[in-house]
C-alpha cells in the first residue's frame, strides 16, 4: 500500500494503562475508503487501539502511549490539532448506542452547535446526515420525539447520523452491532457498506461473518500484537500465520 492510499496509521505504537501494557509494538495502516475490520480474542486490545485515533484516552490519568498516531500523515498527538478537532474529523460510534437525552432533532444539533456550523445550515444537514443514515424515513415526522424512544436498532443508526453530520473522513466503530437484533444488524452493515463511498472505516467486531460481509481488510490481534494483517479473504481462506487460522475458524483457547 502506498502513502497516498493511506488515511490512517499507527506507528511502533505502545500503550499502558498503570503498569499494564496493552498495545506492544503496534503498527498498521488503514486504507482511504475501505473497511478495515480489527478482530481478535476479547481483552486483545482492539477497542484500546480505536480509542487511540480520536484521542478517547486523552480523558485517562493514568494512561501512557509512546508511537505515532497518523491521519495522512499528521501526528494526532503531537502539534496544533486539539482533542476537539481530532474527534471531528474521526467520529466514533460505540458499542452500546449512547443517544443524548434530548429530542432526535437535537442529538445531531447538539455537535453542530459545539463545532460552530452556522445556524441556517443546521436543518439541511441534519436532514442529510439521517438520510445517509436511513433512518430519515422513520423520524422524519417525529424529530421532536425523545431519542431514547427509538428501538435499538433505530438508536445506533441515529449515532451514526450523529457522527457523520460533521462530516468527518473517519469512523471508528467499536462492535456497532453487538447489542442488536439480526434485522437490525443487516440494516447497519448495509449502512456501513455504503458509507464507504465517502468515508474511511474501522469496525472493531467479534462476528467473524460479519467481518466476511463488510471488510475489505482485516487485521487479527492477540495480547495487545498485531499476528497479521490482509485482505479479509486471506486472512479467513489462507491465513499465514497458525494463530490467525485457529482464530478464525474456531479452534481457539
Amino acid at each position: 500500500m502506498n502513502e497516498e492510499q493511506i488515511k490512517l496509521a499507527a506507528t511502533a505504537a505502545n500503550l499502558w494503562f498503570g503498569r499494564k501494557q496493552v498495545l506492544k509494538n503496534v503498527s498498521v495502516a488503514f486504507p482511504k475508503n475501505k473497511i478495515t475490520a480489527l478482530i481478535g480474542p476479547s481483552g486483545c486490545g482492539k477497542s484500546t487501539l480505536l480509542r487511540c485515533f480520536n484521542r478517547m484516552h486523552d480523558l485517562s490519568n493514568d494512561v501512557t502511549i509512546e508511537g505515532k498516531f497518523l491521519l495522512e500523515g499528521e501526528d494526532l498527538y503531537k502539534g496544533s490539532l486539539s482533542a476537539t478537532e481530532v474527534r471531528r474529523r474521526i467520529g466514533m460510534v460505540f458499542q452500546q448506542a449512547n443517544p443524548f437525552p434530548k429530542s432526535i432533532y437535537e442529538n445531531i444539533n447538539y455537535g453542530l452547535k459545539i463545532n460552530d456550523i452556522p445556524k441556517e445550515e443546521r436543518q439541511e444537514i441534519i436532514e442529510h446526515a439521517l438520510k445517509e443514515s436511513y433512518i430519515w424515513d422513520e423520524v422524519k415526522d417525529d424529530l421532536q420525539k425523545p431519542a431514547t424512544r427509538l428501538s435499538g436498532g433505530q438508536q445506533q443508526r441515529l449515532c451514526i447520523a450523529r457522527a457523520v453530520a460533521l462530516r468527518p473522513e473517519v469512523i471508528l466503530m467499536d462492535e456497532p452491532c453487538s447489542a442488536l437484533d439480526p434485522i437490525s444488524t443487516s440494516k447497519i452493515e448495509e449502512l456501513i457498506l455504503k458509507l464507504k463511498k465517502d468515508y474511511t472505516i474501522v469496525i472493531v467486531t467479534h462476528n467473524m461473518q460479519q467481518a466476511q460481509r463488510v471488510a475489505d481488510q482485516t487485521v487479527f490481534m492477540y495480547l495487545g500484537e498485531i499476528i497479521e494483517a490482509g485482505d479479509t479473504s486471506q486472512i479467513f481462506d489462507e491465513p499465514g500465520m497458525e494463530l490467525t487460522k485457529n482464530y478464525v475458524q474456531g479452534h481457539f483457547g
